[in-house]
């Protein structure tokens, strides 16, 4: 018998021969400590020998230990050669814990492994083949900024204005059909879509023409080019056949259909495949990936063996249990079932609160609660479902002197659109605010460039004033050309105008008005990146929070002192994020706020893709549950302010679907009934729908279900008369009179509480 010989480089293929090495021999009877610890399913798994293997792992238990295990149970019983083994992972961070763990549990490196990213393992595999796709070894790595400016000269060059039709936007589109491996041949007329004119794909076919004329590749050509190659030349697809009689995924859930193409290329090779993913985990279908991938396994590999990870060693049996009904309610899954021995712990708290800002309070008041009892803050969490949520949390810490960070992103006060929104506000306020107008004076684009910009400095300079100033000045005068100085010209007036505004308009409605005519809005609402939308909503919640000050002043005044509050340096604090950038994660205890209708289950996911998208925002529900050890609080509110309007928030339908018997229901005073023997918080799962009275008005119940025509007319016809002048009762504000009626919403002069903006919903007569 002989074994091929292992190269002094790792990555070089050779059919060298030679003598087998008696190691393997040695090993096979060494001791099995490896596998001490595995429950029976994880012992499966990793000793499996019967062809392709489909580890289905949920959360918590141990996924990583099982994939690590088996690497090393390959080497350590003389299975294989490192060099033979290629393991793929999702980041670069798995990749380097993966490969310390292997080293730790074989007792030394596993030199030559093929183990990394699908990019870092493309990267590899390219540089030795090249040629064959009309490149030098020595290609370059392009990076975003370079794709963008690259597309930006195509895009001129054909005589395409790149200002209604974006290079960044195109570039999205490009790597989209990369992650599909679709090359520029196979774009049809629908997938080109009117992007550009209908020009989009022939744009992307001089794109990747002048790529290779550069000799550089972008990231999506990492994979698609291996694809590529692969199916145009299958001998060096069997050189790789060869190669690798191991090949190991991780989070086989998350891949694309670029990914899966080449995966399924280099496993025709060995039927020694072993995925390990979870179906019920896959919520990055925004950006390309395909759940299906992994349901089709079993199709994909004839006589598969399907091994499910159900013991969890994270949470609690209330969580897990409250997990695994909810999920259960997602028709496309392969199905399985948490469980855990550990001792039953507390029920999931979930609560019904007034607004966002009484939500945020009674938040930070449980954290300080947790605080007081020695729990760590590094272990608290909040996953909300969009990124605008923070804002009200951030704030609400800041004042409490809470520490926190945002994980993910930066805070909302740092974020682009946030400052660039309060840069238009601050040169409002004050025009010799240079540092503001400078960075907005080409935001969105007016056609001004660095030519002006050195003008109107060396105005500046010269005669020691604002950039405003110089600016007017320049104006009385030839310094500038034609096209600068309208544009500089329209800017100047306009902030005089939005100045003006001040004297006799609502503060909001002049920010309002300010991003409107700026051309900000509509900068983001063309813009088609996923992020663009979430840019928008959180402009929405700036306005929201521009509601509670008096005036713009003093809004800008709060937003400096948070900002400053926000920059102390603390080690132990609340992690605040997304659920997205939650996977992964876990925590003593996690707060889950907003489950309400068109916040989560998110609207735009539910009108793009439909049960799709209901599927994955309820897996990302899953993924939320989790994230906690030990205590999971959800919560709703029963008011949400959107973009300068109150509106009527209804509680989740995740909420129904989660058992009564692991929760712990509670609600504001007067909003939901309290908690009763055999009544669940007056929040009752019915075949009905998910139920609760109000018991600041007498005899009124509001049902949650699918809302029919009918429905809405019966609870219109339900309303109190109300008038101005009338005398009425809040179940939070009190008694107070009616100065204002604006179809349901009113203004109310509270006794106590003062002027506030209400439903009429939530009003009696006194």
């Amino acid at each position: 018998m002989t074994v091929m010989a292992p190269p002094a480089d790792p990555f070089e293929i050779t059919d060298e021969p030679v003598p087998a090495d008696p190691t393997p021999a040695r090993r096979a009877v060494a001791s099995m400590a490896h596998l001490e610890g595995l429950n029976d399913e994880q012992r499966q798994a990793v000793t499996h020998t019967g062809g392709p293997l489909l580890v289905l792992a949920g959360a918590g238990t141990g996924k990583t230990r099982v994939l690590t295990t088996r690497i090393a149970h390959l080497l350590i019983t003389g299975q294989t050669r490192p060099s033979q083994i290629l393991a793929v992972t999702f980041t670069n961070k798995a990749a380097r814990e993966m490969l310390d763990r292997v080293a730790s549990l074989i007792g030394g490196a596993a030199d030559g492994m093929w183990l990394g990213t699908f990019h870092a393992i493309g990267v590899r595999v390219l540089r030795r083949h090249a040629e064959l796709i009309g490149l030098k070894s020595n290609f370059t790595i392009l990076d975003t900024d370079d794709q963008t400016r690259l597309i930006k000269q195509l895009l001129q060059a054909e005589g395409i204005d790149d200002k209604k039709w974006p290079a960044r936007i195109l570039s999205g589109i490009i790597q989209r059909w990369k992650d599909r491996a679709l090359t520029p041949e196979k774009v049809s007329a629908d997938e080109a879509g009117e992007f550009a004119g209908g020009r989009a794909a022939d744009i992307y076919r001089q794109y990747q023409e002048r790529l290779a004329e550069v000799n550089a590749v972008d990231f999506g050509d990492l994979v698609m080019h291996c694809v590529t190659l692969w199916q145009k030349h299958p001998d060096i697809l069997a050189v790789y056949h060869g190669r690798f009689r191991h090949i190991l995924v991780d989070e086989y859930q998350d891949t694309n259909v670029a990914q899966y193409l080449w995966l399924r290329l280099l496993a025709q090779g060995t039927q020694d495949v072993c995925c390990v993913g979870d179906d019920d985990q896959s919520i990055y279908g925004w950006r390309g990936a395909e759940v299906g991938n992994i349901l089709r396994f079993e199709k994909d590999f004839p006589g598969a063996t399907i091994v499910r990870l159900e013991r969890n060693y994270r949470s609690t049996p209330h969580i897990l249990a409250a997990a695994s009904h909810l999920i259960a309610h997602n028709e496309g899954r392969l199905g399985k079932t948490l469980w855990t021995d550990a001792k039953e712990g507390e029920r999931i708290s979930l609560r019904g609160v007034w607004d966002g800002d009484e939500e945020a309070r009674t938040i930070g008041e449980e954290i300080e609660a947790l605080q007081r009892d020695k729990h760590r803050l590094s272990q608290i969490a909040i996953l909300v479902r969009a990124g605008f949520q923070t804002r009200e949390f951030e704030e609400r810490f800041i004042t409490m002197g809470l520490p926190y960070r945002v994980i993910g992103g930066p805070r909302f006060y740092e974020r682009q659109e946030i400052r660039d929104a309060l840069a238009y506000c601050r040169v409002t306020i004050q025009h010799d605010d240079d540092l503001a107008f400078e960075r907005i004076y080409n935001t969105p684009r007016r056609g001004l460039g660095e030519s002006a910009l050195r003008t109107l400095r060396l105005i500046q300079r010269t005669q020691k004033i604002s950039l405003f100033e110089a600016t007017r000045r320049a104006l009385e005068t030839d310094e500038l050309k034609a096209r600068p100085r309208k544009a500089l010209g329209d800017l100047i007036r306009n902030f005089e105008r939005w100045r003006a505004m001040l004297d006799g308009m609502s503060h909001v409605e002049v920010v309002e008005t300010i991003l409107d005519e700026s051309g900000y809005t509509d900068m983001l609402r063309v813009d088609r990146s996923p992020e663009a939308e979430g840019r928008l909503e959180n402009l929405k919640e700036l306005i929201n929070a521009l509601q509670e000050f008096d005036s713009l002043p003093a809004f800008m005044e709060h937003v400096a002192l948070l900002t400053d509050m926000a920059s102390r340096d603390d080690t132990d604090m609340v992690s605040v994020m997304t659920l997205h950038a939650a996977k992964g994660l876990e925590f003593d205890t996690v707060f889950l706020p907003g489950w309400e209708e068109g916040l989560f289950p998110n609207q735009r996911a539910l009108d793009d893709k439909g049960l799709a998208g209901l599927e994955e925002e309820r897996r990302l529900a899953y993924v939320g549950l989790t994230r906690a050890r030990k205590r999971a609080y959800v919560s709703f509110a029963a008011n949400r302010r959107v973009f300068n309007q109150w509106q009527a928030a209804i509680p989740s339908r995740f909420l129904r679907e989660l058992p009564p018997a692991q929760l712990a229901q509670s609600s504001d005073a007067g909003l939901y009934a309290t908690y009763s023997a055999g009544h669940h918080g007056g929040l009752r799962d019915q075949a009905s729908g998910f139920e609760y009275e109000s018991l600041g008005v007498t005899g009124r119940r509001t049902r949650y279900r699918d809302e029919t025509a009918d429905d809405r007319r019966a609870t219109e016809g339900d309303r109190v008369d109300l008038s101005i002048g009338q005398r009425v009762f809040h179940q939070k504000f009190g008694y107070g009179l009616i100065v204002a009626v604006d179809g349901n919403k009113l203004d109310i002069e509270f006794e106590k509480a003062g002027p506030k903006k209400v439903l009429d919903s939530f009003i009696e007569a006194a």
